[in-house]
């Protein structure tokens, strides 16, 4: 008969209901009697026979034999006499009589690459001190603040000549810079253990396990514990998408398909080569909403960047091949389903986390809650806006009339979702170049263009993240292998970008003009959307309190001596900020002291306007001194404000 203890976590495991699935499944001491050991729990419903074997027992599956609980698919067994760091595995023989051995699925720890045995680890004990993080961020709305992140890859921001650096190593040299920086908040590339380097995490074997290449799990708190103390978020990659084929992984667990699908049609990302989770199974929900709550719960993670969502969405992605759903279309409704309970359910437990998609189509309501049709996530990817970025900065200018809704169009969705601004590590590997080689014109004249991409990248509504590297413009793509080219920071124009985006970022993080209010149109209104002529755009950004910059961008290297447009307010404005400021590499054609005064002339339906001069290729904000309401609404209607 069962144990009365069993009944409730196994119901809600085959419901997909179990939230912490890693307290019952793997690896946990426990006393039978007088004997202390080991008890070990295991999904493998196909298997004919399962075993723990490690060194501790020649890696003989005679010696320690599971048995099932009643015919659950679930093995059990309790191992005498283990010890922390003690390597095992499960050595299965699944039902053509084939045996495979397999990592743990709900392991805590993990030898180091190439090997790929479990570890008995105890994840209890470790002394968390960011209470006071913790509060702030339970106090603080998420959306109405502002959030800068640094998109990290651990194993080749900064290279250890003798080899990797450990997580601590890591935590007091990044987290100082990242706060100098202006950065809120770090993503970390996937850090459950995976065994090839080249996959840079995104193929992991080891869902529970954060890779030993840095340390071990409680090293792992203590970075994260050192971000918290030093107010730096932190935002794990987390890929429930798919999983490799490595024999030691979840592929054929039982020797069928068992965390993947079994269809044919569905089961695989060929061109990832990879296996596609089956988002039907309740098993397979619980262990990745287990997992999900086990990184926030555990480990103190501040929110998920939920990795490659479209390809869960999409029947026919990447795929020649496809079923249609029972409606007949190309929705994944098990995918979706899961999505809106993980979310659901998390949100529940922790209302303050991030959940944020990484959702490359036009999938409408990914930011909604589950429960009226959205997908449940508080955070996405604004991948159309970047796309268009990026374009739009690789044209060479004087084809940029032709094409200047590229700035403009993202402004016809801005406000549909919450929106983060990804430059991510995607767009600066595999051919595509650096971000300072994606901008046109001759080597010396990118720099101009670089940042007033980034200053407009931080005027426009939405949370900014920015890949690692990109903030001094290196030159070369990023590889895993040799790290950031740091040594690029001895040349003066790299030297002053790097501090041009220290004091964008930090200007970002004073202005509450430009994130307080980015959900809907009362903090943004156009100006000037339309020169196509001289790609030139004015917009307002407006805080809660009526306080508002003007933004001025020139996407032509061209100089205007006289630039009229529209303003709210009479009397005199400043300029606040500039892209073109000789500190930062620019002409100094335009200082900091700069005042122009409004004149009483109707421009772009403003009651002022104003008359500036222009830096070639060039940004700056300004600011009404005198600001003295007239009698209207601030923002409008999306009618109104579309480009």
């Amino acid at each position: 008969m069962m144990r009365e203890e069993y009944k409730i976590p196994l119901h809600l495991y085959k419901e997909g209901e179990l939230l912490r699935g890693y307290e019952f499944f793997g690896s946990h001491f426990e006393i039978q009697g007088s004997v202390t050991g080991y008890v070990f729990r295991v999904w493998a419903p196909r298997a004919k026979s399962v075993s723990v074997v490690g060194d501790f027992n020649n890696w003989d599956e005679a010696v320690n034999p599971m048995t099932q609980i009643e015919l659950s698919g679930i093995w059990e067994a309790f191992v005498p006499g283990l010890k922390q760091y003690d390597a095992y595995k499960y050595s299965i023989i699944g039902a053509t009589g084939k045996k495979v051995l397999k990592a743990d699925p709900y392991g805590y720890h993990m030898e180091t690459r190439p090997d790929t045995a479990s570890k008995i680890y105890d994840i209890s004990g470790y002394e968390w001190k960011d209470k006071s993080w913790r509060e702030k961020v339970a106090q603080a709305n998420v959306y109405r603040s502002p959030m800068s992140i640094y998109e990290v890859h651990l194993g080749s921001w900064s290279k250890n000549t003798g080899g990797l650096f450990n997580y601590m190593e890591l935590a007091g040299a990044l987290i100082p810079y990242v706060k100098k920086m202006g950065y809120t908040h770090i993503e970390i590339m996937p850090i459950a253990e995976f065994p090839y380097d080249g996959s840079w995490g995104y193929q992991g074997i080891g869902y529970y396990a954060p890779t030993s290449r840095y340390g071990t799990p409680h090293d792992f708190m203590q970075f994260i514990d050192y971000c918290h103390c030093h107010d730096i978020g932190v935002i794990l990659d987390w890929v429930p998408a798919h999983f490799p084929k490595d024999e030691s992984g979840l592929y054929k667990f039982d020797g069928e398909c068992c965390y993947e699908y079994s269809d044919p049609l569905k089961k695989e990302h060929h061109s990832w080569g990879t296996r596609v989770f089956d988002w039907g199974k309740g098993e397979v929900q619980s262990f990745l909403i287990s997992n999900a709550y086990y990184w926030i719960n555990e480990y103190h993670i501040d929110g998920l960047r939920v990795d490659a969502v479209a390809s869960m969405l999409y029947l026919d992605y990447d795929r020649k091949e496809w079923r249609p759903n029972k409606s007949g279309g190309n929705q994944n409704i098990e995918a979706i389903a899961f999505l809106q309970k993980l979310n659901a359910g998390l949100f529940k437990e922790f209302p303050n986390i991030l959940m944020i998609a990484e959702e490359s189509t036009a999938w409408p309501m990914v930011t909604k809650p589950a429960d009226i049709g959205g997908l449940g996530f508080n955070f996405k990817w604004n991948m159309g806006w970047m796309n268009d970025m990026l374009s739009y900065m690789s044209l060479s200018p004087e084809f940029r009339h032709d094409f200047h809704g590229m700035l403009t169009f993202s402004f016809h969705y801005a406000f549909a979702e919450n929106y983060i601004l990804p430059i991510s590590h995607d767009e600066v590997v595999h051919g595509k170049c650096s971000m300072l080689d994606k901008m046109s014109g001759p080597r010396d004249k990118r720099f101009a263009s670089f940042r007033t991409f980034l200053a407009y990248m931080t005027a426009h509504p939405g949370k900014k993240l920015m890949f690692m590297g990109q903030e001094f413009a290196q030159y070369k793509e990023w590889d895993y292998q040799s790290g950031l080219d740091w040594d690029v920071l001895r040349h003066d124009e790299h030297g002053k970008i790097h501090g041009f985006v220290r004091e964008l970022n930090n200007f970002y993080l004073k202005s509450s003009e430009l994130w307080e209010n980015e959900s809907d149109w009362s903090g943004f209104k156009w100006i000037v959307p339309d020169d196509n002529m001289n790609s030139v755009i004015v917009f307002r950004r407006i805080n809660s309190d009526g306080d508002e910059f003007i933004v001025v961008c020139n996407f032509q290297p061209r100089e205007h001596a006289e630039y009229k447009f529209g303003v709210p307010y009479a009397g005199e404005y400043e300029e606040i900020f500039t892209t073109d400021d000789v500190e930062f590499g620019g002409s100094g054609l335009l200082n900091s002291d700069l005042v122009a005064v409004a004149e009483p002339n109707q421009m772009h339906g403003e009651p002022f306007s104003l008359s500036v001069k222009i830096a070639p290729m060039s940004a700056f904000f300004l600011r009404p001194l005198n600001r003295q309401k007239k009698n209207e609404n601030v923002g409008g209607s999306a009618d109104e404000q579309s480009a």
